[in-house]
């Protein structure tokens, strides 16, 4: 719809997507919605804050696994640094602990990419009205999940040795002692039941705890 017939108010909207395709797709069907304008548009996660807050959006819809950093992670600091900006998750992966830490991030919803545009613009509506919304088969998922049972420091330095980093390297990474980083990669490997830590940063990326 060209520019001039949009309402005088239409919900601002970032969009953070790593895959161009999909950014650019996802804008478009958006831009179509009469109430709805991107305003910005980031492939990378440690540039949405940044873009946040030189385009003020109403709503931010975030990826979770970008470059750069987290879509999670970028929303903990949206909440703080742009606190009018209401957060809608969008990510292929539906975990349960994903929408645990996406909630824990004050992230006002949580959905997966495989529905149609017009949910997700309605989506895009009701969070700015100030409603929660979540996919329904990750709601009813989520109630059968524990908590996360992996600290803070110990997601760190199983992130840290996703890419196969050694011990030196996450504690460089980390400014962490090497006996520290190994006490807590022993942890989290007895935590997720398996036998290294190359193994445990799988499976707790799979349980979305990372």
């Amino acid at each position: 719809m060209p520019r001039d017939h949009r309402p005088s108010k239409s919900i601002r909207v970032l969009l953070a997507e790593d895959q161009g395709m999909m950014r650019g797709a996802l804008s478009l069907l958006l831009g179509m919605e009469a109430d709805i304008e991107v305003v910005a548009q980031v492939g990378r996660g440690d540039e949405i804050v940044e873009r946040a807050l030189l385009a003020r959006p109403d709503v931010a819809l975030l990826d979770i696994e970008l470059p750069g950093r987290s879509g999670l992670d970028a929303a903990a600091e949206l909440r703080d640094e742009v606190p009018d900006c209401r957060v809608l998750i969008l990510t292929t992966f539906g975990r349960p602990g994903y929408l645990r830490r996406a909630r824990e991030a004050g992230a006002a919803g949580f959905l997966v990419k495989d529905g149609p545009v017009e949910e997700l613009a309605e989506a895009i509506r009701a969070v700015l009205r100030g409603e929660t919304v979540v996919d329904p088969a990750l709601a009813a998922a989520a109630l059968g999940e524990g908590p996360n049972p992996l600290t803070a420091r110990e997601r760190e330095a199983l992130a840290a040795a996703v890419d196969g980093a050694t011990v030196a390297d996450i504690a460089g990474r980390l400014r962490l002692s090497e006996s520290t980083v190994r006490n807590h990669l022993s942890a989290a490997i007895g935590k997720t039941g398996t036998r290294n830590r190359m193994e445990a940063a799988r499976a707790a990326r799979q349980q979305g705890w990372l």
